[in-house]
């Protein structure tokens, strides 16, 4: 048996089948507000399939409000006989949050501290690279999550870029060959790659000395599906974790179950 895990972001949806802290599957698709919840049922079973009979749970955290309204509909109509958990204010994490107003926070991001804590322990800083933003989230030494940062993401700073500069147009999210770009499309994707990496080792760096910990002691985790684009030139993280908010999804599910 496994239990489905959705990670409702701005810009995409990130599936997974997990067991036991394993993924097994997983998908990422758009996240589209229109969509209504009969439509992520038909998109659910499609891509489930012949999995559909081995789920026993499903866990979903969300940052889109309309969209989440549709999964708790989808889920109580389409799946009434599966037992399911919406990650939201009021649901046990295990990770004390220590903010100025703890119901601001993003679900997925303290799920990601959970997870964070659960395999590394602490101090810890989470940097996941989405698409619309790329959000860092610091988790003291005794586990409790404290604050964090939230800056433009790669693929919205590219669009913001494309639709205000007039000779400037949208271009593929590679590694350039150099940093000194001898074309307009090498110089956005050297602005974007290297320009990105520099502040998430700047603000890392500044928040191991607010944290006043010694930098060989601070777990630096990358998540996001737009990391492997960034991480070979950051030279402040000590793992990579692609499936991270899943995996804090099913520990949630596990202490709420």
């Amino acid at each position: 048996m496994a239990l489905l895990a959705a990670d409702i972001g701005n810009s995409h949806t990130v599936l997974g089948l997990l067991s036991a802290g394993e993924v097994s599957a997983d998908w990422r698709v758009a996240t589209d507000e229109r969509r209504t919840a009969d439509e992520w049922a038909v998109l659910l079973r499609g891509l489930l399939w012949r999995r559909i009979e081995d789920i026993d749970g499903i866990v979903v955290c969300s940052t889109v409000p309309a969209v989440l309204h549709e999964w708790r509909e989808m889920l109580t109509r389409h799946f009434p006989g599966v037992r399911h958990l919406v990650v939201e204010p009021g649901v046990r994490t295990g990770v004390p949050v220590r903010m100025d107003n703890p119901r601001e926070v993003g679900s997925d991001r303290i799920v990601n501290a959970l997870a964070a804590t659960t395999e590394h322990g602490g101090p810890a800083i989470v940097v996941d690279f989405g698409g619309t933003a790329t959000t860092f989230d610091v988790v003291s030494v005794e586990g409790h999550y404290i604050g964090g940062a939230i800056a433009p993401g790669i693929e919205i700073s590219l669009d913001a870029l494309g639709r205000r500069g007039a000779q400037l147009r949208k271009v593929e999210l590679v590694r350039p060959r150099t940093v000194i770009a001898r074309n307009t499309v090498e110089a956005l994707q050297s602005g974007m790659v290297f320009g990105v990496a520099s502040q998430v080792e700047g603000i890392v760096a500044r928040m191991i000395v607010e944290l006043d910990a010694d930098p060989r002691d601070v777990a630096v985790i990358a998540t996001g599906y737009l990391a492997p684009l960034v991480i070979e030139e950051c030279q402040c993280f000590t793992e990579h974790s692609p499936w991270l908010t899943l995996k804090g999804l099913e520990l949630v599910y596990e202490r709420n179950t």
